[in-house]
C-alpha cells in the first residue's frame, strides 16, 4: 500500500516519487517535518518543510481512505454482494466521491420511500416498468394490489419511488448531475423574511446571484456566515431544464406509458433525491475552496507579519492607545520584563496633554527608554502624533505596531500565569511592546483565528489555519 501511496502523492505534489517514498518512511519511522527538512535534507532531496508537510497531509488522506474502503467492502461483503468486479473497482479508486457513488446501492438505508415500497412488494412492478416494454402499466399494477396497496395508483408511485432511487444511486447518473453543476451551477440567497434588520451587515446578500465557479472566497465564507447566523437561505443550484433532460436521454428508452412513468420518477429523483445531494457535495467542495483561498491568504499576511524585523534587546515603551480610558503605557527592560505601568490622557475627553507629555518624558528619562511602540488601534495615529513632538533627554526610535490578537492574548490562560496581578490593558500593552522587540516571540502566543490578517479566520477549517500558522512559524 505504502507504494501506491508514494505514487499517488506524487502526482498529487508533483514531487518526484523517490522522494516522496523516503519521506513517507521517515514520518512512518515517527520523525518530525522540522527534525526531516533540517536533517534528513540528504534522505529527501532537499525537500523543505512546506513540501514535507503536503506529503504527510496527503498520506493522512490517503490512510482515512484506505480505512474507509475497508468498512465499504466490509459492509458490502456481510450483505452478500460483493462481486469480484465491485471488490476490484472499489480497491482501485483512490477518489473519495467515486467510492462513495459505488457504495450508495450497498449502503444500509433509513426508511426510504424506495424502502417502503419495497416491503409492500412494488420493486417487481418498478423493474417491469424501468424496462419500458408493458404499454399499459395501469393494468400490470392490479396485479400488485394487496392489503398494503389499495389503489394502482399507490401501486404506480410505490414503483415510481424504487425508479427514483435506482436513478439517485446510479453512478453515470450522479456525474452527469455533477457536471451541469460545474459548468452551470449558480449560487443565490435571500435574506430570511423579518430578519432584515438583524441582518442588516449582510444587506448586499439580500438578493444575491452569482455562478458558482466565479463566487470568490470572501462571498462564499460570508454568504455561508450568514447562512450559519439564519439570516440568509443559501442555495446552490445548475441548468435544471438541461440536467434532466440529459437524465432522461439515459434512462428512457420508448415512448409509451411505462416511459411516462418512468420521466416522472426522474422528476422525483433528481429534485427529491439528486439535486439535494449533489448540492451539498458542492456546497462542501466549494467551502473548502473558500477555505484554502482564505487560508493561502492569512498564510502569506502572516509570513510578512513574522518577517517583520526583530528591534532586538532594547528597552521599550509599549503603549496601547485610547481616547476616553486613556492610553496604557508600559515599560519593559531589554528582556521584555514588565517594570512600570500606567495610564496617560493626551486626548478627548480629559485633553491632559501637558500632563500626560511630562509623564512621557520621564518615563523614558528613568527608565533609560529607547524605543516607542504604539499600537495601531484606536487612537493611534493621534497618539503617534503626539509621542513623535515630545522632547526627551535622548533619541528615542517610535514605531507603530499591529495590535491584533493582542487584547485575546491578554485574556488567555498564558497571560494570566505571566501576569497573575495585572489586568487586561496592562497585559495588552506589554503584548504590544514585545511585538517590537521580536514578533515571532510574542505572536506564536495567540491563537491563530485571532491574529486578524486574514478574511473570515473564524469561519474556515481551524484545523488547517492552525496548519498554516505553524507551518509559517518553522518557515521563518
Amino acid at each position: 500500500m505504502t507504494i501506491a501511496f508514494h505514487t499517488l502523492i506524487s502526482k498529487a505534489t508533483t514531487i518526484p516519487a523517490g522522494q516522496v517514498e523516503r519521506t513517507i518512511n521517515l514520518l512512518n519511522e515517527g520523525a518530525t517535518i522540522p527534525f526531516i527538512s533540517r536533517y534528513r535534507k540528504e534522505v529527501t532531496g532537499g525537500l523543505d518543510e512546506v513540501q514535507i508537510s503536503q506529503i504527510k497531509d496527503q498520506l493522512a488522506k490517503l490512510t482515512d481512505l484506505k480505512k474507509r474502503k475497508e468498512t465499504i467492502l466490509s459492509s458490502i461483503d456481510e450483505q452478500g454482494k460483493l462481486t469480484p468486479e465491485l471488490k476490484r473497482r472499489i480497491e482501485d479508486s483512490w477518489d473519495a466521491t467515486e467510492l462513495e457513488d459505488l457504495y450508495l446501492p450497498y449502503k444500509p438505508k433509513r426508511v426510504t420511500k424506495a424502502e417502503i415500497a419495497r416491503k409492500k412488494g412494488l420493486e417487481p412492478l418498478a423493474q417491469v416498468i424501468m424496462l419500458q416494454n408493458e404499454s399499459n402499466p395501469e393494468l400490470k399494477a392490479e396485479s400488485f394490489l394487496n392489503d398494503d396497496v389499495e389503489n394502482t395508483q399507490e401501486a404506480l408511485q410505490g414503483a415510481r419511488d424504487i425508479i427514483a432511487e435506482w436513478v439517485n444511486e446510479n453512478e453515470e447518473a450522479r456525474n452527469s448531475v455533477r457536471n451541469s453543476f460545474s459548468h452551470t451551477a449558480v449560487i443565490t440567497s435571500k435574506v430570511i423574511k423579518g430578519k432584515e434588520e438583524e441582518g442588516a451587515k449582510y444587506r448586499d446578500y439580500f438578493d444575491f446571484s452569482e455562478p458558482l465557479n466565479r463566487c470568490s472566497s470572501h462571498h462564499l465564507l460570508a454568504l455561508r456566515r450568514g447562512e450559519a447566523e439564519g439570516i440568509l437561505r443559501v442555495s446552490i443550484s445548475p441548468d435544471t431544464e438541461s440536467c434532466v433532460e440529459r437524465l432522461k436521454r439515459r434512462f428512457i428508452k420508448g415512448r409509451n406509458r411505462s416511459s411516462e412513468q418512468v420521466s416522472m420518477a426522474i422528476d422525483d429523483s433528481f429534485k427529491r433525491l439528486l439535486k439535494p445531494s449533489i448540492e451539498t457535495e458542492y456546497s462542501n467542495l466549494s467551502k473548502h475552496k473558500a477555505d484554502e483561498e482564505a487560508i493561502r491568504v492569512f498564510a502569506e499576511n502572516l509570513r510578512q507579519l513574522l518577517l517583520a524585523p526583530p528591534l532586538g534587546q532594547k528597552r521599550i515603551l509599549g503603549v496601547d492607545p485610547g481616547y476616553r480610558t486613556g492610553c496604557k503605557i508600559v515599560c519593559l527592560d531589554a528582556q521584555g520584563t514588565l517594570l512600570h505601568n500606567e495610564t496617560i490622557y493626551p486626548h478627548p475627553p480629559q485633553n491632559e496633554k501637558s500632563k500626560a507629555a511630562s509623564k512621557m518624558a520621564h518615563l523614558v528619562s528613568t527608565y533609560g527608554i529607547e524605543a516607542i511602540a504604539i499600537g495601531n488601534g484606536t487612537a493611534s495615529r493621534e497618539t503617534e502624533h503626539f509621542i513623535t513632538n515630545i522632547r526627551y533627554d535622548r533619541k528615542v526610535q517610535v514605531f507603530v505596531v499591529s495590535e491584533n490578537g493582542a487584547s485575546i492574548y491578554s485574556a488567555s490562560k498564558i497571560a494570566r500565569e505571566e501576569f497573575p496581578e495585572y489586568d487586561v490593558t496592562v497585559r495588552g500593552a506589554v503584548s504590544i511592546g514585545r511585538r517590537l522587540a521580536d514578533p515571532l516571540a510574542e505572536l506564536v502566543k495567540i491563537d491563530p483565528k485571532s491574529i486578524g490578517v486574514g478574511q473570515y479566520q473564524h469561519d474556515v477549517d481551524q484545523a488547517a489555519l492552525k496548519k498554516a500558522w505553524i507551518r509559517q512559524w518553522r518557515v521563518v
